[in-house]
Parts: C-alpha cells; sequence; structure tokens
C-alpha cells in the first residue's frame, strides 16, 4: 500500500477522534451550563472601608441580583434555599437589585408574584430589606408598558409582602448609634424605544426613570450614603456622595470562555463587568446576579449571594472573577 495511503487513513482516523472528542467535550460543557452552573450557590465576600467612613461602623451588607424567577429554572423552592442561605450570614442589611422574573422563551412559565415575594418577605436583617426595581420587572408590567408610567405589578407584589421599594428615594437608618442612608435609584432601561440605524437596520435606547438630583436632595446630612442601582452603567457620572454603589445587571457575563462573554449589556462594554470597582475614590460592586437572561445558561458566571462588610481596616475583595 502506497505510503500516502496510510497517511491518508491515519489522518482521517485521528480526525474522526478528534471530531467526537470535540462533540462529547461541548455536549459535556453545555449540560453543565444548563444543568449544574445555574442551579449552584456560591458566597462572594468583599471588605472595604470608603472614605470618610465613620469610626465604629461597621455594616454586614448581604446583595441579591437579577433572580429571574421562572419554572424550571428558578422556583419557589430555590428562591426558598437563596433566603435560606442568605439569612444564615446574618447581615444587617438586605439590598434585593431588581430584575426579578424571566422573560426568555425556554421557561416552562411564570412563578406566581405571590409566591415568590412571599418567600422573600421570609429574609431577616436588623435594619432591613431594601429593593429597587430592573428594566426586565418595567417590561413585564404590559400596562405600566403602554401607558409609560405607573408602578410595575412587581413593585405592587413586594410592597404587599413588606419590602420596600424605592425609586429616586432615601431612607435615613441607624446602626449602634452611627447613622446612615439606603438609597435606590429608579431604573435606567424602564421604556425600550425601536430606533433605526442610517443603514435602515433597528437598534434599542432606552428611557429611564432615574432621577439621580431627585434622590440626592432626599439625603439630607452627611452620614454615609449606600446606593441600589440596577444597571451600573451610571457610575461613570456619580456623585462622590454614594460611600458606595451597588450594582447587579450584568450577570458577570453569564457565558464566560477564557475571560471573555459575549453578553455585555451596558454601552461601556465590560468595564462595570463584575466585582469591586473603584474609580476617582468611589466604589461600586457589581454582583453576578443569581438567574438566567435570555438563555438559561451560566458557563464561567456561577450564581451568587454577595456579602459586602464595610468599616474594616482593610480594603479588599475576596470575590474575584468569576
Amino acid at each position: 500500500m502506497p505510503s500516502s495511503t496510510v497517511a491518508r487513513k491515519v489522518i482521517s482516523r485521528r480526525a474522526v477522534i478528534g471530531g467526537l472528542g470535540c462533540v462529547l467535550s461541548s455536549t459535556a460543557a453545555l449540560g453543565y451550563a444548563v444543568g449544574v452552573e445555574p442551579f449552584g450557590l456560591r458566597v462572594a465576600q468583599y471588605r472595604l472601608t470608603p472614605e470618610p467612613w465613620p469610626k465604629g461602623l461597621r455594616l454586614r451588607i448581604a446583595v441579591l441580583a437579577d433572580l429571574h424567577t421562572c419554572d424550571p429554572f428558578m422556583t419557589a423552592d430555590h428562591v426558598r434555599a437563596i433566603v435560606a442561605a442568605t439569612n444564615a450570614l446574618e447581615p444587617d442589611l438586605v439590598t434585593l437589585l431588581g430584575d426579578y422574573v424571566a422573560d426568555h422563551r425556554y421557561k416552562r412559565g411564570p412563578v406566581p408574584l405571590k409566591e415568590w415575594t412571599r418567600v422573600l418577605a421570609g429574609l431577616r436583617a436588623p435594619c432591613g430589606v431594601h429593593a429597587i426595581l430592573g428594566n426586565h420587572d418595567w417590561w413585564d408590567d404590559k400596562v405600566v408598558m403602554r401607558h409609560r408610567s405607573g408602578t410595575p405589578r412587581i413593585g405592587h407584589a413586594l410592597a404587599d409582602a413588606g419590602i420596600p421599594v424605592y425609586e429616586n428615594d432615601a431612607r435615613r437608618l441607624n446602626k449602634g448609634g452611627h447613622s446612615f442612608w439606603i438609597a435606590g435609584l429608579g431604573d435606567q432601561w424602564a421604556f425600550p424605544q425601536r430606533q433605526q440605524r442610517a443603514d435602515r437596520s433597528p437598534t434599542w435606547s432606552f428611557v429611564g426613570v432615574d432621577d439621580t438630583p431627585t434622590l440626592m436632595s432626599k439625603v439630607t446630612d452627611d452620614a454615609p450614603l449606600i446606593l441600589m442601582v440596577h444597571e451600573p452603567d451610571v457610575f461613570a457620572d456619580l456623585d462622590a456622595r454614594a460611600s458606595l454603589t451597588l450594582a447587579g445587571h450584568m450577570h458577570a457575563g453569564q457565558i464566560r470562555v477564557c475571560g471573555y462573554s459575549q453578553y455585555l449589556p451596558s454601552r461601556f462594554g465590560s468595564r462595570y463587568l463584575y466585582g469591586h470597582i473603584v474609580e476617582q475614590g468611589r466604589h461600586m460592586i457589581v454582583s453576578g446576579g443569581l438567574g438566567c437572561s435570555r438563555l438559561p445558561i451560566r458557563l464561567g458566571a456561577p450564581p451568587e449571594i454577595v456579602i459586602v462588610e464595610l468599616g474594616e481596616t482593610t480594603a479588599r475583595g475576596t470575590g474575584g472573577r468569576p
């Protein structure tokens, strides 16, 4: 047999084996991304002391973002497990950063509002549970979308469950004789509007209900301010008055391969993708979130509860990049 024929057979055999290996690896990765990682849960911890910060004030904040409740990927039982894990961490304060429902086509159905809000009402913290709405919470309410005004039904459901929802509002709290503010900015992507590019291809822009000046006018003294936002983009122009900004929305990319992600719902790309971000002395922590958007897949971006310890002597983040 000519040597070239043998070589062709060997190459062909190797190509087939290699191709099968790629298929099996891809299938295993897809199975993990759909059936394993979305149902996991980790705790990402950060310790920092913004400047200035009152001596003696220590706050332990739990951050829950982007639940995206739906059957079967984020059921009420799954939310119940997250609540139990959060309570076990004994936070002083719990913040809920929006996007409580999923609207992707791969869900079997929604989880009833009263069901998951009743579960969230089980969160326990001495300084309370505080919430804002995200873009999906606005888009979920067709009546509000049609009239482009009003409070989304998810906001009413949370309030009915005893969880205050902030929209450009602030509240003064106290711990151990030290005062601080918790505030929530209105959503920046509340109302989508379809536009056309120069080449006539469709694109989307957003009209928000965020009003930073109104929010800041309600903070009436120099006590530390903890600011809840859904989309982190506002951080680029945010007043340094906020000691710490907490954001969600980005899902840490949701699907990250070799450090890169195609899911970057921000005009700044990956600048505010995840973790502890410091710019010009201002601090923001962007949560990787808990649920799934667009696709029921997580790969390289595990669901997480974020714990922020404020008032420590050192500034370090142990959350890291997923």
